[in-house]
């Protein structure tokens, strides 16, 4: 049988997504948390496909993969997060048909990026990301790491402003490598002043304009959704919700915590 499970991740605590030799990654940890509990014996041989990889710092809420199982009773939520760090948690499965593919069946990524919204003007964001709609050719936009084409559809990008930060929903089919957080850096750049819309269409063009441009941090893009034409009957965890959602607020505790410290450090009072 097969199964297909969502799964949700911190990303600054992980060297991305992708198995690597030598580093934490996420596909590290569930491999391993996979084969403690006898659910699969490698990923080659139970069909293991992820619905996409994400870079080193970058989040999921929505991330999908599936994978071939005698032990579909082991296979849930509950059960696997009992071996995995609490950066990382499955929180809904689904059995699902044997030749489901998670990356090729996927018929379009949502992103969201978060940023400062102090600097920038949303009405020009707003209207620069409606170049951005459609089919081009996000070279420029992007990092290639051996792709066929460099050509992608975006279905809709939503920016506004969240008090004192500005959050951008990017849809598309599917991403190259970097290519949403330099979109953000691109909006970015075109919200200061810095550039402006006939800029943007010029590196939408790069047969005839090229330019490089910094991605945006990683730690402010989230992998929100993958979705499926098919549908795919979703079982929630209500108990692995509720025990991702207690770790996180001691880390937002944390992290409001540190940013007090830090705005003491810097005041010299």
């Amino acid at each position: 049988m097969r199964v297909a499970l969502k799964l949700a991740y911190i990303g600054t605590e992980f060297h991305g997504s992708q198995i690597q030799p030598n580093v934490e990654t996420v596909e590290g940890e569930l491999f391993k948390a996979l084969r403690n509990l006898g659910i699969i014996e490698s990923p080659k041989s139970a069909n293991y496909i992820c619905a996409g990889r994400t870079d080193a710092g970058v989040h999921a809420l929505g991330q999908v993969f599936a994978f071939d199982t005698d032990k579909m009773n082991l296979a849930i939520p509950r059960v696997i997060n009992s071996e995995l760090p609490s950066g990382i948690w499955v929180w809904a499965h689904a059995e699902v048909p044997l030749s489901f593919d998670a990356r090729r069946d996927a018929i379009s990524r949502h992103y969201r990026y978060v940023m400062s919204g102090r600097e920038y003007d949303i009405s020009k964001i707003r209207e620069a990301s409606k170049f951005l709609l459609g089919t081009h050719d996000f070279e420029n936009l992007s990092r290639t790491n051996g792709e066929k084409s460099t050509v992608r559809t975006i279905e809709r990008i939503d920016a506004r402003i969240d008090g004192e930060l500005i959050k951008i929903d990017v849809v598309g089919n599917s991403f190259l490598w970097n290519m949403v957080r330099k979109i953000v850096t691109a909006l970015s750049m075109i919200g200061k002043g810095v550039r402006d819309t006939d800029w943007l269409l010029q590196m939408l063009n790069p047969d005839i304009y090229e330019e490089g441009i910094e991605p945006a941090p990683a730690y402010g893009l989230t992998l929100l959704k993958v979705n499926y034409n098919e549908k795919i009957e979703w079982i929630e965890d209500s108990y692995s919700i509720r025990r991702a959602s207690e770790q996180n607020q001691k880390r937002i505790l944390r992290h409001r915590v540190m940013a007090e410290v830090l705005e003491e450090l810097i005041s010299h009072e």
